[in-house]
């Protein structure tokens, strides 16, 4: 009877797959819903490798990968818009407060 199964690679094999946590912990401070799904990709990474799913270890370190920049992409457009439009409601504050009529 034959097995169609695939023992593990040993340890000592240098199947590095980056799992981008410090980043995912990073964007979670950016955008905290898609930061928790990046987390949880990039936390998914190690056990893959170290069951010897190498494919999809590389599947989820890109999806952590690509919610981590997702979440700090939106998190620094947030921030943008937010100066922006601080400045432009200060700049129209400035100018209605300046046109009082003197007498």
């Amino acid at each position: 009877m034959s097995q169609d199964w695939t023992p593990p690679p040993p340890s000592g094999t240098s199947a590095s797959v980056p799992n981008y946590l410090v980043l995912a912990i990073i964007s979670l401070f950016c955008c905290t819903p898609l930061g928790i799904v990046a987390i949880i990709f990039a936390a998914q990474v190690n056990g893959k490798v170290a069951a010897g799913d190498i494919a999809g270890a590389t599947d989820a370190s890109k999806k952590a990968k690509m919610f981590s920049y997702i979440s700090i992409g939106l998190g620094l457009a947030g921030i943008l818009c937010y100066v922006l439009f601080i400045l432009v409601m200060g700049i129209g504050m400035g100018i209605a407060g300046s046109t009082t009529n003197t007498y």
